[in-house]
């Protein structure tokens, strides 16, 4: 009999783990299914494009996965019994139900609107292809000069207003970050983004927590009000709520608790990957939501539950970082060399340079997830009998 494995999320990571498990594993030995609401492949981390009008390369998630042996389900996941290891989806074959023997949950993040009054209401939002879209339509219908108001002074914040800024020159573009501008960065890194948002006009309001968003304008917690034709979300991330339906060991976030092999806590045959876990990395310190700690995390996921399955050992390894790829425009970018443990080095790269590195690193990572079977040596390893009944009665 098949070890059923299923995995939720076809984004960075879901995608990821079910290549590599398809790799790893023999297809007579596994039956693996992939459940995704949207027939695409997103690249996230380029929605700040999409919101500016540039059209990006599509990725049919059937084409990706023909002749991997994964099994492609459309449907919208709507339910997770962890006690009697189903999934509760809805597709266009109505509502069903999945049986799985090991799940991998990737089903990720979306905006988080902090509950700041209107923001649900009136602000957009870049964290799905939806938003990216809504918004894309709604700045191409802006005249000149009117002001975009970017609020959150992360990475994502950074990009979507360079972003903006470089596409609709003729627009009025403001950062409203609650520290510093680019505080999380060395001095260099801090000075440059100083400089890319001179150089394309880009107004930053440091030190700035917006207490609500109105139609035309946001208000500030010290009572100023702020024009904005439009308001952009990036103010961190949300879990996909699910995960808290269920009766697996969530933190505070909303993640759920992994130990060092991105396995549950609380149920061994459930692994999560990605923004959806709440994972130690180098420092014993939790990984940030992101691309660079979310594939990872779904390459460990996968080789550990191909270890466990196959009998051979299981992977040690610790997720660390190398450095943050930021884009600034289409012209400018930065690339932050951090620690092990994410604290900013004196190093950067900068310029022209940096914007083709993080290019890079933007195809490289798309092309790995639409070429599952490429780029890694094929090892298909068969499951034995015994393995399985241990995982099923772990």
């Amino acid at each position: 009999m098949q070890h059923r494995i299923i995995v939720l999320g076809a984004g960075y990571t879901g995608a990821s783990a079910a290549g590599r498990l398809a790799k790893r594993l023999r297809r007579e030995d596994v039956a693996i299914t992939l459940v995704n609401a949207e027939p695409d492949f997103v690249e996230r981390v380029r929605n700040h494009q999409l919101a500016t009008g540039q059209d990006l390369r599509p990725r049919p998630l059937s084409e990706i996965y023909a002749g991997t042996g994964v099994e492609l389900r459309l449907a919208k996941v709507t339910g997770v019994d962890v006690d009697r290891k189903t999934v509760a989806i809805t597709g266009a074959n109505g509502a069903e139900e999945l049986k799985y023997d090991t799940l991998v949950y990737a089903l990720g993040s979306g905006w988080n609107s902090q509950a700041v009054p209107g923001t649900a209401e009136h602000a957009y939002q870049i964290a799905g292809r939806t938003g990216a879209l809504g918004l894309r339509e709604r700045l191409a219908s802006l005249d000149a000069g009117q002001t975009v108001v970017v609020v959150g002074g992360g990475l994502t914040g950074l990009e979507a207003s360079t972003e903006i800024a470089e596409a609709r020159p003729d627009l009025d573009v403001a950062l409203a970050a609650g520290g510093g501008l680019g505080d999380r960065l060395s001095p260099k890194g801090r000075e440059h983004v100083r400089k890319v948002f001179g150089k394309l006009g880009i107004t930053a309001y440091e030190h700035t927590a917006i207490t609500a968003v109105e139609a035309d304008h946001v208000t500030t917690a010290d009572g100023r009000i702020i024009p904005a034709a439009v308001t952009v979300w990036t103010a961190g991330f949300a879990i996909h709520p699910l995960a808290k339906a269920t009766f697996l060991e969530v933190s505070g976030t909303g993640q759920i608790v992994v130990d060092r092999t991105m396995r549950s806590v609380s149920h061994p045959d459930v692994y999560a990957v990605g923004d959806a876990a709440m994972a130690m990395g180098a420092g014993d310190k939790p990984l940030r939501m992101s691309c660079a700690s979310g594939i990872p995390t779904a390459w460990l996921a996968a080789d550990v539950i191909a270890a466990r399955l196959t009998g051979r050992k299981v992977p040690d390894k610790t997720i660390g970082y190398f450095n943050q790829c930021i884009s600034l425009g289409r012209k400018e970018g930065l690339i932050q060399y951090v620690t092990a443990d994410d604290r900013a080095k004196p190093m950067v790269l900068r310029g022209r340079l940096a914007a083709a590195y993080k290019e890079l690193i933007c195809k490289s990572a798309a092309w790995s997830v639409a070429n599952p079977t490429l780029g890694m040596p094929t090892r298909h390893h068969r499951v034995t009998r015994q393995q399985t009944l241990k995982q099923e009665t772990v």
